[in-house]
């Protein structure tokens, strides 16, 4: 009787570690790589590089909160990086023609908007598959971006209200990372207790199944595309904003990042399931170790190595382990 009461007992704690395995194993991975790279490196627990790798990390973790919801849908965002790039480009071309930066930043807000509005209505209503799609607007974009710029770097002057949303503080905290803050808060608050949120899932977890219950299922899919871009956008502003400039080499390769974020912080790639939780440790992890390779005085250009062992791991895990019903044992 009293092995079966404490295994009665024990039952609702292994149900929630099952539930939040994923989440859990990616805390882990993070508590080892800040002690790893701490105890390599005396500098890299310091305040100032903490709230530097937090500043640097901002613009991946927004967008990696709207791609949770993209990916969630059972979709993916390959386009991600070139809208960064077309929106910091344009954000320096506009301010350089005198354009206010309020206004400037309405008007990059709008534009990932309806970029992300476009490729999600050929995504939902047209059915063409979101990798194509996606992939060609990375390239659309990234070529526009190119053409706008004539691959030069564009110099932003004489905006210290934008600069402030790049490189300024806040009650000690820098400004990029508040604002990834309040996306974090926001996206973990619409995905777990509102309505668009549970449509989300259910349209992830059986879009036609969701359809014939009377949801807008398709308008749901294309809706996130439209949260990507706007992320997107966001993104874009504050690297120019950090930079002083706009580039369309800016963001090469960010789109790998945030895919490695996501599918690291546990979000399933075959939709119905995600963590926002788990995206932000994911983002963070990727960010640290970046920033530790370089404080080892490692080469740069080895992190995307790194980056992409990470993929191919999480992926693995997230099809292999806990795609296949893997489960504690109760008992």
């Amino acid at each position: 009787m009293t092995a079966y009461t404490e295994r009665a007992k024990a039952s609702p704690l292994v149900e929630w570690l099952n539930d939040h395995a994923q989440v859990l194993s990616i805390a882990l991975f993070f508590a080892v790589c800040m002690a790893f790279f701490g105890a390599r490196s005396d500098t890299f627990l310091s305040t100032g590089n903490l709230l530097n790798i937090l500043r640097q990390a901002a613009p991946v973790l927004i967008v990696a909160i709207a791609m949770t919801f993209v990916i969630v849908t059972a979709g993916i965002d390959l386009s991600v990086g070139s809208i960064v790039a077309l929106v910091n480009a344009l954000a320096a071309i506009l301010m350089a023609q005198n354009i206010g930066w309020f206004t400037t930043i309405i008007l990059m807000l709008v534009v990932g908007g309806l970029i992300g509005l476009v490729q999600g209505w050929f995504i939902a209503f047209q059915r063409i598959p979101a990798f194509i799609v996606t992939l060609a607007g990375m390239s659309i974009l990234r070529g526009f971006a190119l053409w706008i710029t004539a691959g030069y770097s564009i110099p932003i002057t004489d905006q210290p209200g934008f600069f402030w949303l790049g490189r300024g503080n806040l009650l000690g905290i820098p400004v990029p990372a508040l604002i990834a803050i309040l996306t974090a808060v926001a996206g973990l608050v619409c995905i777990q207790h509102t309505r668009y949120g549970r449509r989300v899932v259910a349209t992830g977890s059986n879009l036609e199944a969701a359809r014939r219950v009377g949801m807008p299922a398709r308008w749901i899919l294309c809706s996130v595309y439209a949260l990507s871009g706007l992320a997107c956008a966001v993104a874009g502003l504050l690297i120019a904003a950090r930079l002083g400039s706009g580039s369309s080499n800016a963001a090469v390769g960010f789109e790998m990042q945030v895919i490695a974020a996501v599918v690291l912080g546990g979000t399933s790639l075959m939709g119905g399931r995600g963590s926002i939780l788990g995206t932000v440790l994911g983002a963070l992890t990727i960010s640290i170790i970046g920033n530790g390779l370089i404080l080892m005085h490692v080469s740069p250009f080895f992190t995307q190595i790194v980056t992409g062992i990470i993929i191919l791991a999480a992926i693995w895990m997230n099809t292999r382990l806990f795609g296949s019903g893997f489960k504690l044992r109760k008992g």
